[in-house]
């Protein structure tokens, strides 16, 4: 479960949130007042837009809501959300969230953190930088350079370096590396390559380095 928020559009008469959908990948979900059908976009890897599906009346949720829908929900997580139904300008959940099989709790504000401490000057979440940042860790770390000198593997010197990072970036020494891997894996969402990718290169490549010293 990812605590996350339920947002109100000014474009059009409608709430918005972000949400994992079947088809693969997250989207943005619109639910309109006085209509019972929503309006559903997916966010593409390759850009990071948003584009209504096919089955989306486009004259009930044009695009520019589901571009609002993407600037008010930038930072939080898609979540799993029963249909909305709208009255007097408030949002009722028809349905409860379905119990997932291991709840898994992701609070919206350390989420946003992450995003925000790795946001760059034009408002876009850089993952150069964040891969960047981390390799520095690395670099500065005795324990991930004792890990890489023990010949640890490329996965546990990772899971280290992220666990330790996220914790201090967020302020919270207590999340655990459940929802850790959760962040990650929403991080994962938007981004075609894999977020860590050049983290777990660089890891890759310090212990090649050590092995055929």
């Amino acid at each position: 479960m990812i605590r996350t928020n339920v947002v109100k559009l000014t474009t059009i008469p409608a709430f918005a949130y972000r949400e994992k959908l079947q088809s693969g990948g997250s989207g943005i979900v619109i639910y309109r007042q006085g209509q019972t059908q929503p309006g559903i976009g997916g966010i593409s890897k390759k850009t990071g837009e948003v584009s209504p599906s096919a089955n989306t009346n486009t004259k009930l949720y044009p695009k520019e809501a589901f571009d609002e829908a993407m600037k008010l929900t930038y930072g939080m997580p898609y979540k799993k959300q029963g249909p909305l139904k709208i009255k007097d300008e408030a949002f009722i959940e028809e349905k409860p969230e379905e119990k997932e099989e291991e709840e898994i709790v992701v609070d919206t504000e350390e989420y946003k953190k992450l995003v925000d401490y790795y946001t760059g000057k034009d408002g876009k979440l850089s993952y150069e930088l964040m891969n960047k940042d981390f390799i520095r860790f690395v670099r500065s770390s005795s324990i991930a350079r004792k890990m890489i000198e023990e010949r640890k593997s490329a996965t546990r010197i990772r899971n280290y370096v992220v666990q330790t990072k996220v914790r201090n970036i967020t302020g919270n020494p207590n999340l655990d590396y459940k929802q850790i891997d959760k962040m990650v894996e929403m991080l994962d969402e938007v981004y075609p390559k894999g977020v860590f990718k050049d983290l777990n290169d660089y890891i890759r490549k310090e212990l090649a380095a050590v092995k055929n010293a």
